[in-house]
């Protein structure tokens, strides 16, 4: 027997939820946050390639046609110029813990964007240490789950405290990343980062930073970090692929500079506008 949500009793789930079951019940399923500019998804390859990793670590048996062209296409068909794209994939129902079906089903959802380019967030994140939430590490922390609980509870409370965000430890209080976001700091001229073995997401983003200072010839590091190490840092900035990078005004009531952060956000753009520019 199951209730609606309008409180009316059935002997069967309602045909929406048998939809999404396995990701309703089990949260049996990945997710993709996706970026379009100008009609160019410059990522899309990478956001596949995660995707895809996951799915197979998960047991999902994937069709022969999907790969980042067909989801490219399935993103085009919306026609949205600029917009933040959400590829959710679960797992056909049926089961309980043990899936009857490993056959993967998709949904895709958008929201305009303004414009084409990143903009830099001023004046910049009131940022501190979470308190309530440590994260696990494991082989499965760098995918996009629907396992967010710990992420809602981390944002509300940095609302709480009157934070924009907060940066979340790992369960060794190694820094891990913020509640939506990877985490990176100077160290003068070095940029830094910690490792995928902290347990962080393997966000597009990030690989597209470190891939970008490395080509403009700036040192850096992915090195394990506390809290403390953040603490004494020149500058904290945290990158995703929707915002790409925001800078850190303060961090546990302390003023971060931000000189390094804006020039590698112009750097960033211009590789942007370069890339759509040779893809259109």
């Amino acid at each position: 027997m199951a209730v609606n949500f309008n409180g009316e009793m059935h002997t069967e789930l309602p045909a929406d939820l048998v939809m999404i079951q396995r990701a309703a019940f089990y949260q049996d399923c990945l997710f993709e946050t996706i970026r379009v500019f100008n009609q160019f998804i410059p990522w899309m390859d990478q956001h596949w390639d995660r995707l895809r990793r996951g799915l197979e670590a998960m047991y999902f048996d994937l069709p022969g046609d999907w790969d980042a062209l067909f989801f490219q296409r399935q993103i085009q068909r919306f026609q949205l110029l600029n917009a933040r794209v959400r590829l959710l994939v679960w797992r056909a129902p049926g089961g309980l813990y043990l899936p009857e079906d490993n056959t993967p089903r998709f949904l895709i959802t958008t929201l305009p964007l303004p414009d084409a380019r990143f903009a830099w967030e001023q004046p910049g994140l009131s940022m501190d240490c979470c308190h309530s939430v440590r994260l696990p590490v494991d082989h499965y922390s760098g995918f996009k789950t629907l396992n967010t609980s710990r992420y809602v509870v981390a944002a509300a409370e940095a609302r709480s405290r009157g934070l924009d965000d907060v940066i979340l430890l790992n369960t060794s209080d190694g820094v891990c990343e913020a509640t939506s976001s990877n985490v990176f700091w100077w160290e003068g001229p070095v940029l830094c980062t910690v490792p995928l073995s902290a347990g962080c997401v393997a966000g597009i983003m990030r690989k597209t930073i470190l891939a970008l200072a490395r080509m403009e010839g700036l040192a850096v590091q992915e090195k394990p970090a506390t809290f403390a190490t953040l603490e004494s840092a020149d500058e904290v900035f945290v990158t995703n692929a929707i915002r790409g990078i925001v800078p850190v005004r303060f961090l546990a009531g302390t003023k971060k500079q931000q000189i390094r952060t804006w020039d590698l956000l112009q750097m960033l753009n211009q590789f942007l506008n370069n890339t759509i520019q040779k893809n259109t």
